[in-house]
């Protein structure tokens, strides 16, 4: 598509690529609000805008044989739906169940996953003091900033916009939401080995 350079091959790529990623982009969409027509108008933002300047913001893709097209347009899908409902309703309006409500209710978890054995359901936050709390947070904040871009998305699915593993699997091309338990499980290993590395063992929170 990229490499098109006359109208009617850019309009045949352009299909080729809507026809190809539109259900990723339909489904990262959904993942921001249950409100139907406001998740397709967010498609609708987020078709329009890809398609902009001649695909320009595509065009700013550079394979680095790390991170794969579908999560860096996952990524920039993404930032594109939550500033086109900012954009329209506010800040929290119609991000129901995504970043305005679900960082409120769900942040709190990713602090419980030293704890939780079941990637399939939000642990139960811990008790514990704010300032324990807050210490794994801050640990969890720069653990989770050195993880490639692919496992932090896996994690903001997962725990900022609280979906499933089969809705995650759909939206970043896993094969089987098994997959997504097993890079999950992987994921929460890591965490915890590198908070016991910091002195913070399990239950502390």
């Amino acid at each position: 598509m990229l490499a098109a350079t006359d109208g009617p091959s850019r309009d045949s790529a352009w299909d080729d690529f809507v026809a190809m990623h539109s259900r990723v982009l339909l489904n990262t969409a959904r993942s921001l609000t249950r409100d139907h027509d406001v998740a397709m108008d967010s498609y609708a933002h987020v078709l329009g805008a890809l398609g902009a300047d001649q695909f320009r913001r595509l065009r700013e893709y550079v394979p680095d044989g790390r991170t794969k097209f579908t999560t860096w347009l996952v990524v920039v899908a993404r930032r594109l739906c939550l500033d086109f409902l900012r954009q329209r309703y506010g800040r929290a309006a119609k991000i129901e169940d995504g970043v305005a409500s679900g960082e409120r209710r769900t942040r709190g978890d990713l602090v419980d996953l030293v704890s939780s054995e079941d990637p399939d359901h939000l642990p139960t936050p811990a008790h514990g003091s704010s300032l324990e709390a807050d210490e794994i947070r801050r640990a969890l904040v720069d653990l989770t900033s050195g993880l490639e871009v692919e496992d932090r998305l896996l994690l903001k699915l997962r725990f900022d916009d609280g979906l499933s593993a089969p809705e995650i699997a759909r939206v970043l091309g896993f094969a089987t939401p098994f997959h997504v338990y097993r890079r999950l499980n992987a994921l929460y290993a890591r965490l915890r080995g590198g908070l016991r590395e910091r002195g913070i063992e399990e239950g502390e929170a």
